[in-house]
């Protein structure tokens, strides 16, 4: 009887996992199957190119947009990942008196809607009286991408040998030694981990880049939405299958570069 209870907990374990694969995965599958439909409604008409033919050569107003969003995420994300890779190491690593009330305020982010920060950043801007532009949703990408920065260089930092530090220090090491020789190449992993989260957040932000975008700044998550408030365009299909295969592609790179760093 315990054998056979045994073998259905690991029966329904099993079916609840692919349920929940298939859940998110069979809509993407989906997407990539219409990016190749020859009709721009969900009916099957044929298999056709002409979708990924007109998102390459005839959707240039697509590409500045995305175009825009990479920019932003790229900056964004150098600066959100240097920030939190040096704020996580000093809230990490040195004890001082508000260090507690810092770590509760530096991941409160992590929970607070996107919704709030998107208002109380436009109110900010519209104080400085900053024009909306491709600055400040670089400013508010830096600002939200910060805390996650953080929270994966902590859990990197929790799981640091303290023996390699002492050992430096006993080899003669200095404090900036260690920290550029032994803590930061360590921290490699978490760091990598941690600007990738950081570019996703950053080129899927719709609410947030709402509320700080102008005139002329537009990025891709704000460009779709025009799109499709304006009818059905099949090429969103396409150009999502890209994406998905330039998500996949970057994801197995970065393991394979962190499998030949740390080999």
């Amino acid at each position: 009887m315990r054998t056979n209870s045994g073998i259905n907990k690991r029966q329904i374990s099993l079916v609840v996992f692919v349920s929940v694969i298939l859940f998110f995965y069979i809509p993407l599958l989906v997407l990539i199957l219409y990016s190749f439909n020859s009709g721009k409604t969900m009916v099957w008409r044929g298999f056709s190119l002409q979708w990924y033919e007109e998102l390459f050569f005839h959707s240039s107003d697509l590409w500045s947009a995305f175009r825009s969003s990479l920019i932003v995420a790229l900056s964004s994300s150098f600066i959100a990942t240097a920030i939190g890779t040096i704020g996580g190491i000093g809230i990490h690593w040195y004890k001082f008196k508000w260090k507690k009330y810092l770590q509760i305020v530096t991941y409160l982010p992590l929970i607070m809607p996107e919704i709030i920060i998107g208002v109380s950043l436009l109110i900010m801007f519209a104080w400085l009286k900053w024009k909306m532009s491709l600055f400040t949703i670089f400013l508010a990408h830096t600002t939200f991408n910060i805390p996650f920065v953080l929270l994966i260089i902590s859990s990197r930092l929790d799981e640091f040998d303290y023996q390699i530090i002492e050992a430096a220090h006993d080899l003669g090491a200095k404090e900036i030694d260690t920290l550029l020789k032994v803590i930061i190449p360590m921290s490699i992993p978490g760091i990598i981990s941690g600007f990738l989260m950081s570019m996703t957040l950053s080129l899927d932000d719709f609410v947030i880049t709402f509320f700080v975008s102008g005139p002329g700044s537009s990025t891709l998550p704000l460009h779709i939405y025009s799109m499709i408030n304006r009818g059905v365009f099949p090429v969103i299909n396409a150009l999502s299958t890209v994406l998905i295969a330039g998500t996949v592609l970057l994801s197995v790179s970065s393991k394979n570069i962190q499998k030949y760093m740390f080999k």
